[in-house]
């Protein structure tokens, strides 16, 4: 029996939030607080049981602590932009509170990232007793998982992985993306990283590409991006040799992008317009659908996988373990569509494995540092089944 403090009421609060409220034998009680309380409502008046809802400035730290003073939470699990993570890490150390997020900080003026702001906040945690969980989404989240659970069950050691998110769904739009636009754009926008050798190699943005045929999707051109997933993994798992992160895109939505970095409406410096200061993307931001919106007309399937390499029982074995999202069906439970699915579903369990004491610690840790058999159990249990095929 705990209570959780849900921070955005965005696409993935809205699921982490119905998600919470489906075992309440966990969450007996659900705070739900964002900068717009109507937000917050919305959510709280499709549940079927009652929470909590409340205002709040996420990147105002006096703000945070206040407000988690009041509520008393045993968690707060942040699924805000990440430009906010600090502020509410800082608010958690302050208060003495265990905090959980789904996506690293990045700083509102430059499209780095990077876990070292938060890893550095290790010695604090630490000191103060209390645990932050970093990257439980799916990924980063249940990637990072899907590789632990290969190494502690199907392998002797891994040596070589594809990350492949595949999202073949149409929303109707001519151009939307599936969550924050300004996040979404500055990721994809970002110049391609990948590990290979104890080294980082950096590649154009969007020019390393190839064809892969997903399950229940079928053939979808794949290209290779940076993901933060990967920086923590060739940490903590050290015979990683080789590690890249694959997502695909569209035509039209490669068009509509490359028209738009030409313009200049990608920028993420001001600019001035009419006398004022203007940011052009987060400009773009207020034109383009809100993606909590794109849900209801949503069809199609999402499959994001790992492709792993490595040895078992002294002979090469490869190996592919993945998991198909349905937008309609996703739509159908939680009024949300399959993106902010397979995002709000992780964060809700691993707040249930911090919550019962399935994972505990005190510091700053990636989901790959713990044990993640029984988080592999519930993705089933909760909406998220997962394959695996062995290859080799």
């Amino acid at each position: 029996m705990s209570k959780v403090l849900i921070v955005g009421a965005g696409g993935v609060g809205g699921v982490v939030t119905h998600k919470c409220a489906q075992v309440p034998e966990v969450f007996s009680e659900i705070v739900l607080a964002s900068r717009t309380l109507e937000k917050c409502e919305k959510i709280k008046s499709q549940l079927p049981r009652p929470i909590e809802t409340a205002r709040v400035d996420a990147d105002n730290v006096p703000e945070m602590v206040a407000l988690i003073r009041k509520v008393k939470p045993d968690l707060v699990l942040n699924v805000a932009l990440p430009y906010q993570d600090l502020a509410i890490m800082d608010a958690c150390l302050e208060t003495g509170v265990n905090y959980l997020d789904t996506a690293n900080y990045e700083p509102p003026d430059e499209a780095r990232f990077c876990y070292k702001w938060q890893w550095d906040y290790q010695d604090r945690f630490r000191d103060r007793g209390i645990m932050a969980l970093l990257g439980c989404g799916f990924d980063p989240g249940v990637t990072n998982i899907f590789i632990a659970h290969a190494v502690k069950n199907r392998f002797d050691e891994i040596h070589y992985v594809d990350i492949m998110d595949c999202n073949a769904g149409e929303h109707g739009h001519p151009f939307a993306t599936n969550f924050n636009p300004e996040i979404n754009i500055r990721e994809v926008t970002a110049r391609g990283k990948y590990y290979e050798s104890g080294q980082w190699i950096e590649t154009d943005p969007l020019s390393v590409h190839q064809s892969f045929d997903f399950p229940e999707i079928g053939p979808r051109e794949m290209y290779l991006m940076y993901h933060e997933e990967m920086e923590s993994l060739v940490k903590h798992i050290p015979s990683i040799r080789k590690i890249r992160f694959w997502m695909t895109f569209g035509q039209e939505y490669l068009t509509h992008l490359r028209v738009l970095q030409n313009v200049g409406m990608t920028r993420i410096d001001p600019v001035k317009f009419q006398g004022c200061e203007i940011v052009p993307l987060q400009f773009l931001k207020a034109l383009l659908p809100e993606p909590s919106s794109l849900g209801e007309n949503y069809k199609g399937k999402t499959n994001i996988g790992c492709m792993i390499e490595g040895i078992k029982d002294g002979k090469p074995a490869k190996y592919y373990v993945y998991n198909v999202c349905d937008h309609a069906e996703a739509y159908r439970e939680v009024k949300a569509q399959a993106i902010s699915y397979t995002t709000g579903v992780p964060a809700m369990i691993g707040a249930m494995m911090m919550l019962t004491g399935r994972w505990k610690g005190t510091g700053v840790f990636n989901v790959e540092q713990f044990d993640p058999d029984p988080f592999m159990e519930k993705l089933t249990q909760h909406g998220l089944p997962w394959t695996e095929k062995f290859l080799v």
